[in-house]
């Protein structure tokens, strides 16, 4: 058994698949097959059922699984031991993102980074499902940090540092009725057309947190990925929004209102397993992360 079996097995374990498993540890798949193969047959068990669409574990690979993760966990940090000792970072850090982050400026964010650890490889990943995909990845050791936004009670198996926030704001067409006003009460929302991101996102909790908290129904009657369109949907009469402020750059045709009773803050903040020590190379980001936005 060697540490090179243990990585191709534990990238099929994670992917479920041995296609994306090869791409992920950069080898042909015929490579990462026979090396599980010739695992199996060293420790007399199948670890794998190959016969569904989804790569699986058997109870053996299940057994094998985190004590694999454990010895690379290891390797790693006998790499970063050795690599400290002669003056470069080196590694690879899996950083989660959302996809909407310009309320902090990751691009200068991670230059900044690089300037000093030009060693470290960061691969960026912005989930389709919202932060609470992030955290399945983070939980799935497929990521080993990521930005997210997760208000309320936070998720069991993760580590969240608090780094900044925005207040959500209700955006209306201009002629809508409430398009006078500076400010209204959630009350007088009950029951309008909202447009909205999908479940799994964290400004969509914020939101139905708010409502649930006053017992102020709501219906969603379009869902989108995309915050940095929100205003357009208004404007083209689709419904109503509640937006975070920094996507709030062009007004035209539709009035902004705070919306008062209700905490309507849209958190954003650093999560990382609790399972498992972070490798030199993910602290030397944490680190970054929390200096650049104490500026």
């Amino acid at each position: 058994m060697d540490v090179r079996q243990l990585e191709y097995f534990v990238a099929v374990a994670e992917e479920g698949s041995f296609t994306r498993a090869a791409a992920r540890v950069h080898v042909v798949q015929s490579a990462v097959s026979a090396a599980i193969k010739t695992l199996e047959r060293e420790l007399g068990a199948t670890l794998l059922d190959r016969n569904s669409q989804r790569v699986l574990l058997t109870d053996a690979g299940e057994a094998l699984l985190p004590k694999a993760q454990a010895v690379l966990d290891a390797v790693t940090e006998a790499k970063d031991a050795v690599a400290q000792v002669r003056g470069g970072l080196t590694g690879t850090v899996r950083l989660g993102t959302l996809n909407a982050m310009t309320l902090i400026d990751l691009p200068a964010l991670l230059g900044e980074f690089h300037r000093r650890h030009p060693g470290v490889l960061v691969r960026t990943n912005a989930a389709t499902t919202g932060s609470i995909g992030l955290v399945e990845l983070l939980l799935d050791r497929r990521l080993d940090v990521s930005f997210v936004s997760l208000p309320g009670e936070v998720p069991a198996g993760i580590v969240l540092d608090e780094l900044t926030h925005s207040v959500m704001h209700l955006v209306v067409p201009h002629d809508h009725p409430l398009a006078a006003r500076t400010e209204v009460s959630i009350a007088e929302l009950a029951g309008l057309d909202f447009i909205d991101s999908p479940l799994g996102y964290g400004n969509r909790a914020v939101v139905d947190r708010a409502f649930a908290a006053g017992a102020v129904p709501r219906h969603v009657t379009l869902e989108m990925s995309d915050l940095f369109t929100g205003v357009d949907y208004v404007r083209h009469g689709l419904g109503i929004a509640l937006l975070p402020g920094y996507v709030l750059r062009d007004t035209r045709d539709v009035a902004v209102l705070q919306v008062t009773g209700a905490d309507l803050r849209w958190p954003v903040g650093l999560a990382r397993p609790a399972d498992r020590a972070p490798s030199a190379a993910t602290r030397a980001l944490i680190a970054v992360v929390h200096e650049f936005l104490s500026r």
